[in-house]
């Protein structure tokens, strides 16, 4: 889903806990929307790159299968 109705201007972004120690790239999820999980990449967060936007329960399904 894309949106560009969604304000995240003060998006609280948190990286993945399989990035490296270095701070690479990988990626960025928002926090604070409940109906919505905000993901971007973070080595175009900084340009103002795309955000990518999954209904929660599609993102939860999705860790779910990868934790499998």
């Amino acid at each position: 889903m894309a949106s560009n109705d969604l304000d995240l201007s003060a998006a609280r972004w948190r990286k993945s806990s399989y990035s490296n120690g270095s701070g690479g790239e990988c990626v960025e999820i928002a926090d604070g929307h409940p109906a919505l999980v905000p993901v971007r990449d973070s080595k175009t967060a900084r340009s103002g790159g795309p955000v990518l936007l999954f209904r929660t329960p599609a993102w939860a399904a999705f860790v779910a299968d990868l934790k499998r």
